[in-house]
């Protein structure tokens, strides 16, 4: 039997029209959301993110406040740019994208954005609220995942997870919103120290791939199945590919996620919602963590 393919563009799809009824509702009390969004150097793949997320809030009605900085903008330039936006009442929502240019210190900035705007969910504080199991915005990118997982009824409690990365930006805050209560998942995160790694992945129930390795995980790792969640985006020769072997694993698993068409729209999805969130926040004067 084919393996279910989870897609984000469907899910994705759900979330902003939910996000887009939020920001009409917020627009008719006089208040439309702003986010901000702080790009440094020439990336050009960060140049592509940056103009996907505006498109994405320009979609639902979100007010874009873009600043583009030369990439020998100093740590203080950029630092006090952030500071200017989190005092902004025009601001609801700070994106500073990442990475940053080599020589800047990502977390110094990253700690220079209003918690309440945080919309990556990445202060420290933000990131004590989610290991507290306090309300807060969450990492956008992991808070997909658990929308995907939820959406197609994939259940999580008491289920075995493996988490193949450890990143503050996914691994690490993924497993917590996992294993936290309501969700009750266990979980166990690997990565490329992990002894037995493809054993320890043939366990899992729901598997989880976040490691920047094109086709890493193939579908001997899979037990039959298991859900099979791809956060990987790699450009390849042949175009852009997962940290799975998406071809392979979808005759063993029982659901998969895509790349292109998964978790990456859900970040971008996910954003949006946490803009819309931390602008209610503000005019209820909880600072976005409502």
């Amino acid at each position: 039997m084919a393996a279910l393919v989870l897609s984000g563009r469907e899910v994705a799809a759900a979330v902003m029209e939910e996000v887009a009824a939020e920001v009409d509702a917020l627009a008719s009390s006089d208040h439309v959301p702003g986010l901000a969004t702080v790009l440094v150097g020439e990336d050009p793949a960060s140049h592509t993110y940056v103009r996907a997320k505006r498109r994405d809030a320009a979609k639902v009605g979100i007010r874009s406040i873009h600043h583009q900085l030369d990439a020998d903008s100093s740590q203080e330039q950029i630092e006090d740019l952030v500071r200017s936006l989190s005092a902004d009442p025009g601001v609801d929502g700070i994106l500073v994208q990442l990475p940053l240019p080599r020589g800047l210190d990502e977390g110094r900035v990253v700690g220079c954005i209003d918690p309440g705007k945080d919309v990556d969910g990445l202060h420290t504080q933000n990131l004590g609220r989610l290991v507290a199991e306090l309300p807060g915005p969450r990492p956008c990118t992991p808070a997909g995942v658990m929308r995907i997982l939820s959406h197609y009824d994939l259940p999580i409690s008491g289920r075995r997870v493996v988490i193949i990365g450890r990143s503050f930006l996914v691994g690490k805050p993924l497993a917590l919103l996992m294993a936290t209560k309501g969700a009750d998942a266990t979980v166990t995160i690997a990565h490329s120290r992990t002894v037995e790694l493809e054993a320890l992945a043939r366990e899992a129930d729901i598997l989880v791939a976040a490691v920047g390795r094109p086709k890493m995980v193939k579908a001997t790792w899979v037990k039959p199945g298991a859900v099979v969640i791809d956060v990987g985006i790699n450009r390849t020769d042949e175009g852009l590919v997962g940290d799975v072997d998406y071809a392979e694993v979808k005759k063993v698993a029982s659901a998969v996620t895509p790349v292109p068409g998964g978790v990456g729209l859900m970040t971008r999805a996910m954003l949006m919602s946490n803009t819309v969130a931390a602008a209610r926040g503000n005019i209820s004067g909880m600072g976005g963590v409502s």
